[in-house]
């Protein structure tokens, strides 16, 4: 999943996104209002973790600008403002959660992870689907006794499915959300396709996975009616 990370003090962006990155997360990074806003308004991503103090711009004013104009990222504010009027102003306008700083890592990828839940409609973090359990948390794949080795992308497209379940999810969308740069691949080219070949391939080895549908000429589903 992408994340935005909006913070002018580079040591703690640098270190929320080390840390992200080490729990499967894609990162940007932001140092002002302007360049957030440019990213914001050209990207999408799952997540957009919001410093308040920014030098340049209100960091409210950004906030409300990014619903306005229908970012669907979750959005958690950082800041070192603790002010209850902050926090109601904040949610008031659309937030998902609230930390002050300085914050635990830990409870911030906990925290995201509950958000995920939450939006998606999953109750936990592990994710049984016909024998093979998903853990959302350790980024691992089971089927019963046995240990699936799946490379980061693969895991990082069966995470999508499963939190987008019964949406059909296209090859584009896959492509913004699940790699680095969407710019620099090419829509039309396979790529996306061997890595759900490859995907499938691993998890047949140990039961069917009709589960993962192709809609032809459009992308991929996660089907579980």
């Amino acid at each position: 999943m992408n994340v935005l990370i909006i913070e002018d003090e580079k040591s703690l962006a640098k270190e929320v996104q080390d840390f992200l990155k080490k729990e499967g997360y894609t990162c940007e990074m932001a140092v002002n209002g302007k360049e957030a806003s440019e990213k914001i308004f050209v990207n999408p991503y799952d997540f957009i973790l919001l410093d308040l103090g920014l030098p340049d711009y209100e960091g409210l004013q950004l906030l409300k600008e990014t619903k306005e104009a229908g970012q669907e990222a979750s959005i958690i504010i950082l800041t070192a403002r603790g002010s209850t009027d902050d926090k109601i102003k904040g949610l008031d306008l659309g937030a998902d959660d609230y930390l002050a700083k300085p914050f635990s890592l830990l409870e911030l990828s906990s925290r995201m992870q509950a958000i995920t839940r939450r939006k998606h409609g999953l109750k936990k973090n592990i994710v049984e689907i016909n024998g093979f359990q998903i853990d959302l948390t350790t980024r691992s794949v089971h089927y019963k006794d046995n240990l699936i080795s799946l490379t980061k992308k693969e895991f990082d497209i069966l995470q999508y499915l499963i939190i987008n379940k019964s949406r059909i999810i296209t090859r584009m969308q896959l492509t913004e959300h699940i790699w680095d740069n969407a710019l620099e691949v090419d829509y039309d080219s396979n790529y996306v396709d061997v890595h759900i070949k490859n995907l499938r391939k691993k998890l047949t080895q140990y039961a069917p996975v009709d589960w993962i549908e192709t809609v032809r000429g459009i992308g991929y589903r996660l089907n579980l009616t």
